[in-house]
């Protein structure tokens, strides 16, 4: 059973960017997996997610929106090894990144661990030069903006999500949460796609932004049905 450090950089970022990957990634792990050997069995391929959001200094740090505020749990300079990068997204025009942040960034890459990016995020991982000559996309609102802001990078908005080597860019905060949900699926199997995906009453989408990744489902007459089956209580 794997252990998963993922790393979320603070700052005011929109909340579900990170909220919703970090949910989806909790809900398909093994915590959760190992409560619900009271309705089900164990899903021994299960991740064990651990979680550290990541400040220029321990002082909270207050998102783009939901009136949330985040407690750090580490600094830049504190921050443990970890084995993906989530890079949420400010409102872009005007985002001053914290100064240690590039550099931060930049390691992270260099060393060949995993970047996601939600929505606007892709700006901040462009604004480190993490991007350049790399294929990668960003909320479909901002491409324009973004292509001028930064020539560099290979834009695109064909895909709901962009892999590109170790960086994996979605294009909004719900199809980061779909992108994420196809690593999952690579690394972990269906099965702990399907159950974490069953808690969340949540069907992720292809990068076409069609509904193929997880089995269908048909009544006796042929018909297409809701997609989960909910058995715990059965």
């Amino acid at each position: 059973m794997a252990t998963v450090h993922v790393g979320c950089l603070l700052y005011d970022y929109q909340a579900i960017d990170v909220v919703g990957p970090c949910d989806l990634l909790n809900s398909c792990g093994k915590h959760i997996a190992n409560a619900l050997t009271f309705f089900g069995p164990a899903l021994q391929k299960a991740p064990d997610s651990v979680f550290h959001h990541i400040g220029p200094t321990l002082e909270p740090v207050s998102l783009l929106t939901s009136g949330l505020k985040i407690q750090p749990t580490t600094t830049v300079d504190d921050c443990p090894e970890l084995d993906c990068l989530l890079i949420g997204g400010p409102a872009p025009v005007g985002f001053e990144m914290p100064p240690k942040y590039p550099e931060f960034i930049q390691r992270h890459v260099a060393a060949g661990k995993l970047v996601f990016t939600s929505c606007t995020g892709a700006a901040v991982a462009a604004a480190a030069g993490v991007l350049d000559g790399k294929h990668a996309t960003i909320n479909n609102v901002e491409y324009e903006w973004a292509a001028k802001q930064f020539p560099k990078v290979k834009w695109t908005r064909e895909k709901k999500w962009i892999v590109d080597g170790n960086i994996w860019t979605g294009s909004g905060a719900v199809a980061a949460m779909d992108m994420v949900a196809h690593w999952v699926k690579e690394n972990f199997g269906m099965a702990v796609l399907v159950q974490g995906c069953l808690g969340l009453d949540y069907e992720p989408r292809d990068s076409d932004g069609l509904f193929t990744v997880l089995p269908p489902r048909y009544d006796e007459s042929g018909n297409r049905i809701a997609t989960h089956v909910f058995r715990y209580h059965s």
